[in-house]
């Protein structure tokens, strides 16, 4: 059943509205934000798409899902179609249809939001709908696994980038095994991302579909540590190997106070709630500061910050404070993570810098003194750059604070593979068309060589990877 109607047609067709918690109700509770589209309002959305001869979109897709052949097929009411096709490109559609930043990549090109009378298709609420339908129905189609090749391949680390190399390389017929270096498995996708934006469950499942088409994961393994990468080579027989470490350590303000108690990173923060389960208290003791009727800053402006202080809101904070030194024109978070934290009452004090943290005299953190700044020049990230005002300086009580403007490389693999190259910064160097390290055979994505990125571009880098790993265990070309 194709598409009747004309372009103009499709273009006044509104964009659809994804339904939601109220925002009283879900600062309450750690369930799921965005409840998803109803299969009507699925095919509604889908049926905006204008079915370009070039479809922009795809380019803008980092795994390159074929999303005008995904409309069409959900426009026909054929969503088990659709998400098969899906999967044929990306192994986590559930997961990227809920915290891929679309509106910066494929519906940033999409032909429809092109005017600014209209909207672009609503790709990624599509993309959740039909891994969502899959799942719920219990009809997931895995693409089918190749004979086996014999080579073998080890995966370090079990977030995005690794999961990605892992279901691609073992679709092609490789043996391949995760090394994770925590007790549960996903990555960032577990220990970095809330409940209420991605259920545990979802990303459990499609690990559980990955071990289904063969692939074996190995949990408490430093690599580095436990086990070096010249050892998995050298002694355990693997031939060829993918780091996908991530970005794990946090970086600090560097401000007087720093060490005093109730001050974490963002990742140590967020790592105890959602892998430690303090969002499922009383039935999980609660590893973390007791935030009930407490004030909690958060400093930073991406997603990792959002996160944390609208957890903190969830935890029982009287009172969550966004703090950030620019305004929030140039904050890097999802426009959708912004507003949601604004309904849900986050306290946005932007434009401020923290000085110094007080404590008292047992070592815990009680008050912050502050800076206010207003916007100067560009800066080497094209924003303005925040100059302090002079005397606009205040103090506020706070109970507990989290650090959140960003994460370095974990610097355990390099330290324990000399001939691995890495840059100034300590991220490990490839050609990036490629993903080759300096080390024959081992090959590294997602951001351990970019940086914190986002889940979809460390999926891009994990797929580039594992074309070219396929290549090399094929002809052992170097």
């Amino acid at each position: 059943m194709s598409n009747p109607l004309k372009n103009k047609e499709r273009m006044q067709i509104p964009r659809a509205s994804m339904p939601e918690q109220d925002p009283g109700e879900r600062r309450q509770n750690f369930n799921e934000v965005a409840l998803g589209l109803a299969a009507e309002l699925a095919q509604q959305e889908a049926a905006r798409c204008l079915e370009c001869k070039d479809p922009t979109c795809i380019d803008g897709c980092p795994v390159r899902i074929d999303i005008k052949k995904m409309c069409q097929l959900v426009y026909e009411g054929a969503f088990l179609e659709a998400a098969a096709l899906v999967r044929e490109q990306n192994v986590l559609p559930a997961i990227t249809g809920r915290v891929c930043p679309q509106e910066d990549q494929c519906e940033k090109v999409c032909k429809v939001g092109k005017s600014p009378k209209y909207r672009p298709v609503a790709i990624g609420f599509i993309e959740r709908f039909v891994a969502d339908f899959e799942r719920e129905g219990g009809h997931i189609n895995m693409p089918e696994r190749k004979p086996s090749t014999g080579k073998k391949v080890a995966v370090v680390g079990s977030g995005p980038a690794g999961l990605t190399v892992a279901g691609d390389l073992a679709q092609l017929g490789h043996d391949v095994t995760i090394f994770e270096a925590l007790h549960e498995l996903g990555g960032v996708l577990v220990y970095g991302i809330p409940e209420f934006r991605l259920p545990k469950a979802i990303v459990k499942k499609e690990i559980d579909l990955l071990q289904q088409i063969g692939v074996e994961f190995q949990t408490d393994v430093v690599v580095g540590r436990t086990v070096t990468v010249d050892e998995l080579m050298n002694g355990e027989g693997y031939h060829a190997v993918f780091l996908a470490t991530g970005a794990g350590l946090p970086r600090f303000l560097g401000v007087p106070g720093e060490q005093l108690n109730g001050i974490y990173s963002a990742n140590e923060f967020l790592t105890r709630v959602n892998l430690m389960k303090a969002y499922d208290f009383p039935s999980h003791d609660e590893p973390i500061f007791d935030c009930r009727g407490k004030n909690i800053a958060v400093f930073g402006g991406g997603n990792t910050a959002m996160d944390s202080v609208r957890t903190s809101l969830r935890l029982g904070a009287a009172n969550g404070y966004l703090i950030y030194r620019r305004s929030e024109k140039e904050m890097p978070a999802r426009i959708d993570e912004i507003h949601h934290a604004e309904q849900e009452g986050v306290k946005f004090m932007v434009l401020t810098n923290p000085l110094e943290f007080f404590g008292d005299e047992k070592g815990w953190l009680k008050s912050v003194k502050l800076q206010k700044m207003e916007l100067g020049e560009p800066d080497s990230s094209g924003r303005r750059r925040p100059v302090p005002i002079e005397g606009a300086v205040t103090t506020i009580d706070i109970d507990a604070a989290v650090i959140a403007i960003g994460t370095g490389a974990n610097p355990i693999i390099g330290q324990t593979t000399p001939d691995l190259k890495l840059n100034r910064w300590g991220y490990i160097e490839v050609d990036e068309a490629t993903a080759r390290t300096s080390k024959r055979g081992v090959f590294a994505g997602g951001d351990i060589v970019t940086g914190g990125a986002t889940v979809i571009l460390a999926m891009g880098a994990g797929r580039v990877a594992a074309k070219s790993m396929h290549e090399f265990l094929t002809n052992g070309e170097w």
